[in-house]
């Protein structure tokens, strides 16, 4: 089920390739066909929202109600287990106070006499999250994408969600009641993304949206970039973990399983310079997935995603690391800190045994949206930042002007750009 990789493998460089090749594909076709969405929702609102709602979801609404009333938001609330409720508070409590560090100040310095800069730092005004239904729908995820926007200072929280996102799952809804959001919109997919982007006459347009969601979502959020902000077009998720004889074969191959189960496209990687744990691990893994709900995905996850990867040394299994820029990134060794050092690039480290990515994906803090295929190299987790906006403030004095403007001029001139150099230089010439 899961390949073991070792160097002298026949095949070694095509293997690790196609392991590497973690890159979003969204395919022309699909791209076409979200366009059309996007494009009937812009131009026809709530017509096409409940068109589209009774095409995929097989529910009829009228456009009175696709917003979803508190009465049923609490409804769907109070069937959620106590000590599924208790989870949810004490997740949204250690999610807030990590994300309370992030918070920026808007600041100012005074470089010369008569030259004030700043940057301002203001939350926006509107956020959209999105919510996927059906085994995708996690309450998890509201907290994580919610937490940091009201932290920010976002005015407006917006949720859309498929029609039947909040009757199957109550610790959604709770969730949601327990964050005080109850603007929800009972739409999901393409259309909803565009409604967020664009407006209709029930849904508003928002500045931002986040949140997961399926192919058909990552599409349209690609499509209405500019028009609105968005987190990312997320991939499949992924976790690499590096592990050594230290580390206990049923703990890793555990962990394992567990990112295979997220999905059939999902990645797990173990990459080891201990052909012995290799060993152990395989048996595990073969051991512990008999037991599984989702066997069937986490087989074809394994077996088309999965690998157990033998090294030489740990230079070489950070250098794969590195350029595999991994969502998730354990390190079991015995010496963890030192091998964290040489990994530039990943979305989240977990150390240490009893440091799961689960750690860190329900309760810990740090958020769990995390960088997909790769962009770890250049993207971060969610967090405060990525719900305000930084202006910058600058003041000129008339005398620092004038001290400056010979220096400005002649930039505008090397740029052969005629009007800028006239701005400064009619200031000079006319401003007694």
């Amino acid at each position: 089920m899961i390949q073991v990789i070792r160097r002298n493998n026949k095949n070694w460089a095509a293997k690790m390739s196609r392991l590497l090749d973690r890159g979003l594909k969204i395919d022309a076709e699909l791209m076409s066909q979200v366009a059309v969405i996007v494009d009937d929702v812009r131009q026809r609102g709530d017509l096409a929202l409940t068109e589209y709602t009774e095409r995929f979801d097989g529910v009829l609404l009228q456009p009175s109600e696709l917003r979803v009333s508190e009465g049923t938001l609490r409804c769907s609330a109070e069937r959620v287990n106590p000590r599924v409720l208790e989870a949810i508070r004490e997740a949204i409590k250690n999610v807030r106070t990590f994300h309370q560090r992030q918070v920026e100040a808007s600041w100012e310095i005074t470089p010369a006499d008569g030259v004030r800069l700043g940057q301002r730092i203001r939350p926006i005004e509107r956020a959209g999250l999105y919510v996927p239904g059906g085994t995708a729908a996690y309450p998890s995820s509201v907290i994580m994408n919610v937490v940091p926007a009201q932290v920010a200072g976002v005015e407006r929280l917006v949720v859309a969600t498929p029609p039947r996102t909040l009757a199957e799952n109550p610790a959604v809804a709770a969730a949601l009641l327990e964050l005080e959001v109850t603007e929800i919109y009972a739409v999901g997919g393409a259309q909803a993304v565009a409604a967020l982007a664009f407006g209709t006459e029930t849904v508003p347009c928002v500045d931002k949206i986040t949140g997961p969601g399926n192919k058909y979502v990552a599409a349209a959020k690609k499509l209405v970039f500019s028009a609105v902000g968005i987190d990312s077009i997320a991939g499949p998720s992924e976790v690499a973990i590096i592990a050594d004889d230290s580390a206990r074969a049923d703990f890793v191959a555990a962990d394992l399983l567990a990112q295979a189960e997220h999905g059939e496209d999902s990645s797990a990687l173990l990459i080891t310079t201990s052909e012995a744990l290799a060993e152990a691990v395989v048996v595990e893994v073969n051991r512990q997935v008999e037991s599984l709900s989702r066997q069937a995905i986490v087989r074809r996850s394994l077996t088309d995603h999965g690998a157990i990867v033998i090294v030489d040394d740990w230079a070489e299994a950070c250098a794969i690391v590195n350029e595999l820029a991994p969502e998730h990134l354990e390190i079991v060794t015995s010496d963890d800190e030192s091998i964290a050092e040489k990994v530039r690039h990943a979305g989240a480290i977990f150390f240490g045994s009893y440091t799961p990515e689960a750690v860190g994906d329900y309760l810990a803090g740090p958020n769990h949206v995390l960088p997909t295929g790769r962009t770890a190299r250049f993207s971060s987790a969610l967090g405060v930042y990525d719900f305000v906006r930084r202006t910058s403030m600058l003041r000129y004095s008339r005398e620092q002007f004038e001290r400056s403007a010979e220096t400005i001029a002649a930039l505008a001139e090397a740029e052969g750009l005629d009007a800028h150099q006239q701005s400064v230089l009619i200031r000079l010439e006319k401003g007694n």
